[in-house]
């Protein structure tokens, strides 16, 4: 589990090229496999604690905060991408707030809507796990899942509950408490977001 929660990252992100083998921690058992695709694109995910030759990695996965280990020493290392995203990702549930920065430099911050008080948005950090665009959109031309699931719904949607942040047609949603968990934001937030790397790390506070 992420020991650190709330703890911002060195934006490094990793992309196996192939399936990927998880360790418990370093040199101990395997624990689970982190596919080369989630939601027909790249699996990419941030780093959270490195040790020579293994990288700790944030899971798409249940529970939320779940991490594994990759090895990332010897043969293993050409078949993973490895890159760093200078984006945060910050998002205040009390506030009703999104904010994106680059580098520390502010792109923006938008009102948004959270999740209602029986379908709270879970808090914690998590990243950007795909980008969606719907064939036959309803509410959102584009669909950013991130690596989190309700703690509330263990589906919805025929899917496993994923948290995620999308546009909506009625702004006056913004600044309220209303959806099942994911953030609803402003077309100009949903533009923006749409360009940033996945496995951007994204922190969410109460």
């Amino acid at each position: 589990m992420d020991q650190a929660p709330f703890a911002l990252t060195g934006g490094l992100v990793v992309h196996p090229l192939q399936p990927q083998v998880l360790y418990a921690a370093p040199g101990k058992e395997p624990v689970a496999v982190l596919p080369a695709t989630e939601l027909g694109g790249p699996t990419w995910v941030p780093v959270v604690q490195a040790s020579p030759g293994w990288d700790r990695v944030l899971l798409p996965s249940r529970p939320n905060r779940a991490t594994g280990w990759i090895y990332t020493g010897g043969t293993e290392r050409s078949r993973l991408q490895i890159r760093r995203s200078s984006y945060l990702i910050r998002i205040q549930i009390g506030a009703r707030k999104l904010s994106v920065d680059d580098g520390g430099r502010s792109l923006g911050t938008w009102t948004v809507a959270v999740g209602a008080a029986g379908t709270p948005t879970p808090a914690g950090r998590t990243f950007l796990l795909a980008l969606l665009a719907p064939p036959r959109p309803t509410y959102s031309p584009l669909i950013l899942p991130l690596g989190l699931h309700s703690n509330a719904l263990s589906t919805f949607g025929g899917g496993p509950g994923t948290v995620g942040l999308h546009g909506w047609p009625d702004p006056s949603v913004f600044g309220h408490a209303i959806s099942n968990g994911c953030v609803r934001v402003p077309a100009a937030a949903l533009h923006l977001l749409s360009g940033i790397p996945l496995g951007t790390l994204v922190l969410i506070t109460r």
